[in-house]
């Protein structure tokens, strides 16, 4: 039994394995980020999609009903990092825990995934979220107003972010995104939406809302959709929204 909002707790999980092998890179990760300038948005460049088990909602608790579970975790890290990562996550031993439950997972495998990109300098992609794309837009009370894929601001508001993150990484957007598009791709079915809350039961706590069930099409350079893939499309990438796989 875990929270159904247990986002949080795995993500304070990731920072606590980082942290075990590189204090100062989570550290880093947690209070600061990558940022252009002082003052300024930071990104930590990390995420994870939604955990892959059957299980039943009970309240609001998730019941897990197999023994095994799977989970993706992204970073934008050098390849060369690839072996670090796998060493870090390995025989490890976690839990996600709230004030209410608390369950125990050993991490039995860690394998890496293909990226789907070529050694073309400019391609195309089409990538499915693999957890709730967070798009928002901030009203005049400085908080979000949450847009669906429908929204005609939908895909600038998300080009947005990835040019940002983009410059803080490379310094200079306009060369690197000269090629960058993007586009909705939907299914017979519509988008769903979740409601999710972060630091529940808190005097922190916060309600997002994402959205899943459609495809992105995406275009640019190498690079610019290494970033993509790597961090996530959206906002709250590192509290699990926004993770992106290649779609089937």
């Amino acid at each position: 039994m875990i929270p159904i909002n247990y986002q949080y707790p795995l993500s304070a999980v990731i920072y606590r394995i980082l942290e075990a092998a590189d204090s100062n890179y989570a550290r880093f990760l947690h209070d600061t980020g990558y940022r252009q300038q002082e003052g300024q948005k930071s990104f930590k460049l990390f995420t994870f999609s939604d955990i892959r088990v059957p299980f039943s909602i009970k309240g609001d608790r998730l019941q897990l009903k197999a023994p095994e579970a799977a989970v993706t975790v992204s970073f934008h890290l050098p390849r060369a990092a690839e072996n670090f990562i796998r060493g870090l996550f390995m025989n490890q031993q976690i839990e996600i825990a709230d004030k209410r439950s608390r369950a125990f997972f050993n991490i039995s495998q860690v394998e890496a995934l293909p990226s789907g990109l070529s050694g073309e300098e400019v391609q195309e992609l089409l990538l499915q979220p693999l957890s709730p794309v967070i798009c928002g837009k901030k009203n005049e009370r400085s908080n979000y107003d949450f847009l669906p894929p429908e929204h005609p601001e939908f895909i600038s508001q998300l080009m947005y972010n990835w040019k940002e993150k983009y410059r803080t990484i490379y310094g200079d957007a306009e060369t690197g995104f000269e090629d960058a598009d993007m586009e909705v791709v939907f299914y017979a079915n519509p988008p769903r939406s979740r409601l999710l809350t972060i630091k529940a039961n808190s005097d922190q706590e916060t309600k997002i809302r994402g959205f899943v069930n459609f495809r992105l099409k995406v275009r640019g350079k190498r690079e610019a959709l290494e970033l993509l893939i790597n961090s996530g499309a959206g906002l709250y990438n590192a509290q699990g929204m926004g993770c992106l796989g290649l779609a089937k």
